[in-house]
């Protein structure tokens, strides 16, 4: 990928597809990206704290989960915000399909087990890997590890479930709320038209 195309495909991620998964987590539908993996990836979301503006971030990823710690892949590597970011304040919150956790990032360094945990984190990126040029059920070690270079490999240790506001599913009140408005609009126009 050349770095022209990388910067647009960078670009589209922060200004639009992030947002608009993140606005999908915080109304509760974010179970329904997680439902089927294999195609839409394990995504979850990180939050972390600007390493300038010092203000909250919020950023989707995909993930996988090894021996009860959570990893995840910035994938376009060390010009990603985020991981910038938790390079200067590891402190960060995850919100994952089964709940919301404080934990702290670190950068995994350990050659060993950085093309297993690699290739689980690709594989949990469902059809993303694929558009990347990679095929993580059939690549060697070695062709995952030259095509994942440049990719920053992050852990995640898990240190307290939270809870209250602030979190995934924070605006899931829309729900009931427009299906009180809705419903009774829809009846009204329907017995009109009788």
């Amino acid at each position: 990928m050349n770095a022209h195309t990388e910067e647009t495909l960078r670009r589209f991620f922060r200004r639009a597809l992030n947002p608009f998964m993140v606005s999908l987590w915080r109304l509760g539908l974010a179970w329904q990206f997680n439902v089927w993996p294999e195609v839409s990836g394990r995504i979850m979301v990180i939050t972390h704290t600007g390493r300038k503006s010092g203000l909250r971030r919020r950023t989707p990823v995909n993930y996988a989960i090894v021996d009860g710690e959570v990893y995840c892949v910035a994938g376009f590597g060390e010009v990603s915000d985020w991981y910038r970011n938790v390079l200067k304040h590891p402190d960060v919150e995850v919100w994952l399909p089964d709940g919301w956790w404080a934990g702290v990032a670190e950068e995994m360094t350990d050659a060993d087990s950085r093309a297993f945990i690699m290739r689980q984190v690709m594989i949990g990126s469902g059809f993303a890997a694929y558009v990347a040029g990679l095929n993580p059920r059939k690549m060697t070690d070695a062709e995952l590890e030259r095509a994942t270079a440049p990719c920053r490999l992050m852990r995640i240790r898990r240190t307290e479930a939270r809870t209250g506001p602030g979190g995934p599913g924070e605006l899931a009140w829309v729900w009931p709320v427009a299906t009180m408005i809705l419903l009774p609009l829809a009846l009204l126009r329907r017995g009109k038209k009788r």
